[in-house]
């Protein structure tokens, strides 16, 4: 180490802490900045579901908004073309996977329609997401599934 004592002192270590200070910021402006990359129509409410997997984004997601529009990976989509889209887009997919988003509100025919067209395509796997339920509105569903059970079991 050089170190002199005095007005010419030589310093050569290295202060980390600014540099780490740095980082942190950048890391709470990524987490609070990412959510607003997802690429999901803000026009569809998925519907909720007791449990699940986590869905990464490496797939082919089709998602149907209220209207019965279709969107692939992002993009407006006609019905009469889903089978040789999921065709194109296959070769380019790390999986042989179809995410299918549907709004609440949306038929199951419509569903079965997409399941038809993945089918077609020669997908292996077919994934229905949903938005998982609060802890708390999970709790409440097991206790009115217990207030039935307990109903039906007098009657």
């Amino acid at each position: 180490m050089a170190i002199k004592s005095g007005k010419n002192a030589l310093f050569t270590e290295i202060n980390i802490t600014p540099l780490t200070d740095i980082f942190l910021v950048l890391l709470i402006i990524m987490m609070v900045v990412a959510p607003t990359f997802q690429d999901n129509d803000s026009s569809i409410i998925m519907p909720e579901i007791n449990s699940g997997l986590a869905i990464e984004q490496k797939n082919a997601t089709i998602s149907v908004n209220k209207d019965g529009v279709l969107y692939l990976n992002g993009t407006v989509l006609r019905k009469e073309n889903l089978v040789q889209a999921l065709i194109d887009l296959k070769p380019e997919l790390e999986e042989s996977e179809v995410v299918v988003k549907a709004d609440a509100s949306v038929k199951s025919s419509e569903i079965m329609n997409i399941m038809n067209a993945a089918q077609e395509a020669e997908f292996k796997k077919l994934i229905v997401a949903g938005e998982p339920l609060s802890k708390k509105e999970q709790k409440q569903l097991q206790e009115q599934n217990s207030i039935d059970e307990n109903t039906e079991v007098r009657g």
